[in-house]
């Protein structure tokens, strides 16, 4: 299960320099978005990946692959490829992490900030920091399986 809350976040606002944290360089592309099944390279790692439903809890499986396997169905994917760059940056005492996302080439310039929790009720309960911006938790619009149809 991932339970998660989604932010827009404006580059200038951000009080801390990315580059001091671990980066993960990714790319995913999507074979079909309904429902989603995407295949995914996360640095040295790659893996096959099917979502459910829903915005802030959705079922996740995510399937390991090798590189060819992953570029054999990268060839396969429906739409454009998302090319990303993800900052791992510690939040607080409560042990979450923000992935602070940095997109490039067709969505070059957009920022979105990804907290994962382990229930509802955290995720609920959860304050963000100042300098996010925009929860766009509940909006389509930021699902990167959407991005890639656009």
């Amino acid at each position: 299960m991932e339970i998660e809350r989604k932010y827009l976040i404006q580059r200038e606002q951000i009080p801390l320099d990315p580059s001091d944290y671990p980066c993960r360089h990714i790319e995913q592309g999507y074979l079909c978005t309904n429902p989603v099944v995407r295949v995914r390279r996360d640095n040295d790692d790659y893996y096959l990946t099917y979502k459910s439903k829903g915005l802030m809890v959705r079922e996740e499986y995510n399937l390991p692959l090798n590189a060819a396997a992953y570029e054999h169905l990268k060839a396969k994917i429906d739409g454009r490829l998302i090319v990303k760059e993800r900052y791992v940056i510690p939040l607080g005492e409560a042990m979450e992490t923000i992935e602070l996302d940095f997109f490039k080439g067709d969505y070059e310039g957009l920022v979105l900030a990804e907290v994962e929790f382990p229930d509802e009720a955290s995720a609920n309960a959860f304050c963000p920091p100042a300098w996010f911006g925009e929860d766009v938790t509940y909006s389509t619009k930021y699902h990167n399986s959407t991005m890639s149809r656009k």
